[in-house]
């Protein structure tokens, strides 16, 4: 049975015309994972994910790889083999751009519950260029490692 959370961000989602399953809050994210009813994929490089810090247990699949950074031709096959169409996905990045991307690409590929987490893992740059001090998951005081 899907949780009332993602059921309204599906509601949401669809209201809004979005080309994927919804959004949540980091908040909101963690409290599906907590309840065993989530996994989070992280869709940032291996150096974001190690270097910078990470959710603990959560997924690496990249959205992009190589350098310059280009879309990652294996990520929907990599997702097909790790995860059943029908699992709850929620998908992490910097700032919440590659994540809705591959939310997109999931959702064209069968995925019906794979869902972005708003503001992303640092969050937006304030003013000086610095992340972690508006919005994301780190903001928030939520688990991550390093």
């Amino acid at each position: 049975m899907e949780s009332e959370i993602v059921s309204q961000a599906k509601a949401s989602a669809q209201e809004a015309g979005l080309p994927y399953a919804g959004d949540l809050t980091p908040q909101q994210a963690w409290q599906l994972v907590q309840n065993g009813k989530a996994v989070i994929v992280d869709v940032r490089t291996p150096e974001e994910y190690h270097l910078v810090g990470h959710v603990p247990d959560s997924q690496l699949v990249p959205w992009q790889s190589g350098s310059p950074a280009a879309l990652n031709p294996l990520f929907v096959p990599e997702m097909e083999r790790r995860f059943p169409k029908d699992a709850v996905l929620l998908l992490l990045c910097r700032g919440a751009r590659r994540s809705v991307k591959a939310a997109i690409a999931l959702k064209q590929a069968g995925f019906e519950s794979a869902l972005n987490i708003l503001e992303g893992f640092e969050g937006k740059a304030d003013d000086s260029g610095q992340r972690g001090h508006i919005n994301g998951w780190m903001f928030h005081n939520l688990p991550w490692v390093r």
